[in-house]
């Protein structure tokens, strides 16, 4: 009797297991084929509100909102004066932090300096290009406006409609929930670049959806006629591709144009400013040429039961290895950080080095304008210091270089500070042939010094800034949410802040 009994309990726990394991296996399954579902977020245009997204993607949704732990303010003009004095004119020259997540995308472009005072759509320093990268309303803009009518103008002109930040419209299609392309210049580029967009992979999209921010780009003024028949200038975000995509091939593009971004205030040379050549330098690297992607290593696939799907927690690969690094490199992570903090420190190094020779050259160049030096004389000694500056800022813009190419980004910094040196011992020679020897940069040792020298007025530039954040911009975010653009309650949890305002 005992034995039966133990049987009978044995034989019903059995199927008690196997009937959970069926009905969890049906429920993941269905699970699965509901995640690959593609619903229709929006049945025409674009749907730049996330939360909406969301409701249709609440892992990936979850996994973006991560994107906020990230949220530090590292201060690169007090960590490196020598950048107020490379940019002497220009606006990075007043304020320039390192990269946040995508969930401050939109803050950090509201709050910094950079982006002026504006007290009206018409008003300010920028042209609307400089939402271009920040938004998913820019999609939805681009779509609802044209590409051209986007890109006149102002950068006040859009405040209450640009209010969603980078998000699930950037990278993907509303109707179809697939990969796409938001920015038409890219494509523009990629065939500039001598490359049929027919032949784009699934995985070429891994990497192309974060190019089109993550790249090198200028405003090119572009003439059209309006709806209402009126003769436009757009500024048109535009990449310098079709000479190829390394440092050498974009300087050679630039330099056919004659283009300039602006003139460095101290030095006068004609000067190119490095965006952010993220997805140019990694093509150079060993892991595009093993034929990974930047979702490879920045958005890991995630498993949740018998869930799996990419983490939106787009982050440096660094702060989850384990994922991102260690699927590929077999070494304990403790070794794999040190290799990564050697290749590091080699570049800081050699950073530090051509950042010094060009804010010596820049001061020199003045000193020499000051003493009588001709234009004759300056302007091969000025295209020496433009080249410098465009190959070290190329090589260092997009933060990651160091990693996404190692040795590109070694060999940029060299030759950048090679070309700087030269610049200075020109300057040098043309100083003593008008009496002045023994020649000494000013002190340009910490932020507020170096700032002083490129004639910036501070105080003024955040008591003007403070004031826009309290009307025009308060005003925006109002507006946007009244007519039902801004519902993300975690967007609006976000807080605005800045080097300048580190004290709030």
């Amino acid at each position: 009797m005992t034995r039966t009994i133990a049987l009978l309990v044995a034989a019903l726990t059995a199927g008690a297991l196997m009937t959970y394991m069926l009905l969890s296996i049906g429920s993941k399954k269905q699970e699965a084929v509901l995640l690959k579902a593609a619903p229709v977020i929006k049945a025409e245009g674009v749907e730049a509100r996330s939360d909406v997204w969301g409701e249709h993607y609440p892992r990936q949704r979850d996994s973006w909102e991560k994107t906020k732990e990230s949220g530090e303010i590292e201060d690169l003009v007090a960590k490196y004066p020598q950048l107020a004095i490379l940019w002497a004119g220009y606006g990075f020259s007043k304020d320039y932090n390192a990269p946040r997540g995508h969930a401050y995308a939109l803050t950090s472009n509201r709050n910094t300096l950079r982006t002026g005072a504006p007290t009206d759509g018409e008003t300010g320093p920028m042209p609307m290009a400089c939402w271009t990268c920040k938004s998913s309303d820019v999609a939805r803009l681009l779509v609802e406006e044209g590409e051209n009518e986007y890109f006149t103008g102002k950068w006040a002109r859009a405040g209450a409609d640009i209010v969603n930040p980078i998000g699930c419209a950037d990278c993907h299609d509303s109707q179809t929930s697939q990969l796409a392309i938001s920015r038409p210049y890219l494509l523009r580029a990629w065939e500039a670049s001598g490359r049929s967009v027919d032949e784009i992979t699934h995985q070429d999209m891994r990497s192309l959806a974060c190019a089109q921010c993550h790249s090198e780009y200028y405003f090119k003024k572009t003439k059209y006629t309006d709806k209402q028949g009126q003769e436009q200038t757009a500024a048109v975000v535009t990449f310098p591709w079709a000479n190829g995509l390394s440092a050498e091939a974009m300087e050679e593009y630039y330099d056919e144009r004659k283009f300039v971004d602006w003139t460095n205030k101290l030095s006068r040379a004609p000067m190119l400013k490095a965006q952010h050549p993220g997805y140019e330098i990694f093509t150079t690297g060993v892991h595009a040429k093993r034929g990974l992607a930047c979702a490879d290593c920045h958005m890991p696939y995630v498993q949740e039961g018998g869930v799996k799907y990419t983490s939106h927690h787009i982050q440096s690969p660094l702060n989850n290895i384990d994922n991102s690094c260690l699927t590929c490199h077999r070494q304990s992570e403790d070794e794999f950080r040190s290799i990564v903090a050697e290749k590091l420190a080699r570049k800081n190094q050699l950073n530090v080095m051509a950042m010094n020779s060009l804010a010596i050259a820049h001061l020199t160049a003045q000193k020499a304008w000051e003493v009588g030096a001709t234009e004759a004389e300056m302007d091969p000694i000025l295209a020496k210091i433009r080249s410098s500056q465009w190959t070290w800022d190329y090589s260092i813009a997009s933060h990651g270089s160091f990693f996404h190419a190692p040795e590109e980004t070694l060999r940029l910094l060299s030759v950048a500070n090679d070309k700087a040196m030269d610049a200075r011992l020109d300057l040098t020679n043309l100083l003593s042939k008008y009496g002045v020897t023994n020649y000494q940069a000013p002190d340009f040792s910490t932020k507020e010094k170096a700032q002083k020298l490129a004639g910036l007025d501070m105080p003024k530039l955040i008591a003007d800034k403070q004031n826009f954040r309290n009307t025009l911009m308060a005003d925006w975010l109002k507006q946007a949410a009244a007519q039902d653009r801004l519902t993300d309650e975690f967007v609006t949890s976000v807080p605005e802040r800045a080097a300048y305002l580190s004290h709030e």
